[in-house]
């Protein structure tokens, strides 16, 4: 499963920085910077949220972590698919993908994560009696 894994890791950064790009293509007539750089931060979070996730999963079951490392995988796929649809496009834009997207996204990730707390659990070896 270490080729999933690396996969998922490459993934990762190209849905995030394409995801990125494609937002700051999308708003590029837009006169609020700082508006530009929160939705760019917004768009980046669930990938932010994977690494964070792949640095606690060692210790979750096999199944958990691949379920971790194909979802950043659709994650990754599908926001690429959806950022780029909408940003080459001719306008009008929709500033709701660009909000929808990282909310979807973080919901996956969230409820992958919740199942690999819960398989830690089962895993561990019960506590040693007296």
């Amino acid at each position: 499963m270490k080729s999933l894994h690396t996969a998922a890791r490459v993934a990762a950064v190209i849905g995030a920085v394409g995801s990125v790009a494609l937002t700051l293509y999308a708003g590029r007539s837009n006169n609020l910077p700082f508006l530009m750089v929160l939705m760019a931060g917004w768009v980046f979070a669930p990938f932010f949220g994977f690494a964070l996730a792949s640095k606690v999963s060692a210790r979750w079951s096999p199944a958990a972590r691949t379920a971790l490392d194909v979802g950043i995988v659709v994650i990754a796929v599908a926001a690429l698919g959806i950022y780029a649809r909408d940003a080459l496009q001719p306008p009008p834009r929709r500033a709701v993908v660009y909000v929808l997207v990282p909310i979807v996204s973080w919901l996956l990730l969230l409820g992958i994560a919740a199942a690999g707390f819960v398989s830690r659990g089962r895993d561990s070896p019960p506590p040693a009696q007296r």
